[in-house]
């Protein structure tokens, strides 16, 4: 194997390692969302023509967003002046990334659980579709698809009761 194929591979695996780094501070931000958000940071996840778009039943709820500035105030309008969540949480699953030269692309399931500020919880699936772009010395966003597959109303997520662990007292959801 020469010097050249392994630098390529090398480059591959740092920017794969880089979209994902990407892609989850994305929903660190995304799952604490208040008034402590540092949307700068949010925005610098994106590239400055980056587009954000609902597909599906997500396009009639979230519509599209053009630039890095839209993108940002749309997410900041869930959390002021009021927070829409109560708490929500990502999961993620199915990763297929693709790595070509300055530009990638990533596919991801995505599993929500939500509880919003009126109580009301649910839990959602989502298909995932990004582009990324090599811009300004990193890796960012610059399309963000996402499809639903399925939502489900729940009653709730945080159970009061004991959490059974053998050989050691109960912890009450107080604690």
């Amino acid at each position: 194997m020469t010097d050249a194929v392994v630098l390529a591979r090398l480059d591959r695996l740092e920017a794969e390692s880089a979209i994902r780094r990407i892609v989850a501070r994305y929903f660190q931000i995304c799952d604490d969302l208040g008034p402590d958000t540092p949307f700068d940071e949010l925005g610098e996840l994106f590239t400055r023509d980056a587009r954000w778009e609902g597909k599906g039943r997500y396009q009639q709820a979230f519509g599209g967003y053009d630039g890095r500035d839209a993108i940002v105030a749309m997410i900041r309008g869930y959390c002021l002046p009021q927070p829409h969540f109560a708490m929500t949480a990502h999961f993620f699953s199915a990763e297929a990334i693709v790595v070509t030269g300055d530009r990638a692309s990533g596919q991801w399931m995505m599993l929500q659980t939500s509880t919003y500020a009126d109580d009301r919880a649910d839990l959602r699936s989502a298909a995932l579709a990004l582009d990324f772009a090599h811009e300004e010395g990193r890796w960012r966003i610059a399309a963000f698809r996402t499809r639903n597959l399925f939502s489900r109303r729940v009653d709730h997520w945080n159970d009061a009761a004991d959490i059974p662990v053998p050989g050691t007292a109960n912890i009450g959801a107080d604690q």
